[in-house]
């Protein structure tokens, strides 16, 4: 889950999530005692962390595979194969994800990253969906294709708040807040960020409503190749009660 410096990331790798529940920035910092000093360094050291974490590219083609794992409640288990790519060019990388036919949820849509400019986002290499259309599942789970997007770290509004321990380690806690012609999907996220690796610890959404909609954890890490990936993570629709287990399948080289 956290690489040494300079080594190829594994797709999702900055999706590394674990759990605290309960906490929001609201609680931490009530409204009253934050000046506009405060609030203007906040925005800016979040602008430029959020602006680091978007320019992380990898350094190789890669190829993955593995299953996502559904549970509803009331509802019999799935579990939906994946396959997902980097393809590297001089100018932009993209991340392609595939549910093969012949499963429940068919689908295939890619994530186009360029430094300097917004995600873009397509449907089976053809049809460019508004990012604003991007709080929609991917293949029926609670995973949504902003989600593997890491779409709000795109945001307008970010802003570091503090820093902090989470499991042991030294975190930066960000705010990103959607923008205002959005009207669907979560309207802020608050994330962990590790501060060595840039790596996501944990991250909660939060609806329009100040209500918690999602949690994000780990649940499996594995040490290959002398690294450690993340093998398991999982989402929860913490209104709905389903959940999501994104399973990898780590080969060693």
């Amino acid at each position: 889950m956290e690489n040494e410096k300079g080594r190829a990331r594994q797709p999702f790798s900055n999706f590394a999530f674990c759990l605290l529940s309960g906490l929001t920035l609201a609680a931490t910092f009530p409204l009253g005692a934050i000046t506009t000093n405060d609030l203007v360094t906040a925005e800016r050291e979040g602008r430029e962390l959020a602006h680091q974490l978007c320019e992380l590219r990898p350094e190789a083609n890669f190829t993955n595979t593995g299953k996502l794992v559904i549970r509803i409640p009331k509802k019999p288990r799935q579990e939906i194969p994946f396959t997902s790519r980097i393809l590297l060019t001089e100018t932009n990388w993209t991340t392609v994800y595939e549910v093969p036919q012949g499963t429940n949820h068919p689908v295939a849509f890619s994530v186009e990253h360029r430094p300097e400019t917004p995600n873009r986002y397509s449907l089976a290499g053809t049809t460019r969906l508004p990012n604003d259309q991007t709080m929609t599942p991917f293949a029926g789970s609670d995973f949504w294709l902003a989600d593997l997007g890491l779409e709000f770290f795109h945001w307008p509004v970010q802003r570091l708040w503090k820093r902090e321990m989470r499991r042991g380690k030294s975190c930066q806690v960000l705010e990103s807040r959607r923008p205002d012609s959005w009207t669907n999907g979560y309207a802020r996220v608050v994330s962990w960020i590790h501060t060595e690796s840039g790596a996501v610890v944990q991250a909660e959404a939060y609806d329009a409503r100040g209500k918690l909609v999602k949690e994000f954890r780990p649940t499996a890490v594995e040490k290959v190749n002398g690294a450690w990936q993340l093998k398991e993570m999982e989402i929860e629709n913490v209104q709905t009660g389903s959940r999501t287990t994104l399973v990898f399948d780590l080969q060693p080289e």
